[in-house]
């Protein structure tokens, strides 16, 4: 009979003890599942935050260029500028010069 009731207690104790493993393992696996989706969300949203600094770095770049474009036409601008500006100083003086030979040369008349 000792026996027969200790047969008894360790069948109780082990389905007891197969039922908590069994609701471990469960809890184990949505756990597990649960983790699994998080990584899952993190993923995407890296992803998402990759293809965003793609763009930016994208649209950087071409604000770059035009940047480096517009400062190219300036640049071209100036000299052009530049030059017209020497060019009139240029006949400016050359008149000037050519006005001051012209009283010199009446004045030589003149006195002669």
């Amino acid at each position: 009979m000792k026996k027969l009731l200790l047969l008894v207690l360790a069948l109780g104790l082990t389905f007891t003890s197969c039922r908590d493993t069994k609701e471990k393992t469960g809890e184990a696996v949505e756990n597990a599942s649960d983790a699994a989706t998080d990584t899952a969300d993190t993923a995407d949203a890296a992803g998402e935050a990759v293809e965003a600094a793609t763009d930016a770095a994208g649209e950087a770049v071409d604000a770059a260029g035009e940047a480096v474009d517009a400062a190219k036409d300036a640049a071209g601008e100036a000299v052009d500028a530049a030059k017209d500006a020497a060019g009139e100083a240029v006949d400016a003086v050359k008149e000037k010069g050519a006005d001051e030979l012209n009283k010199a040369a009446d004045k030589l008349k003149k006195d002669n």
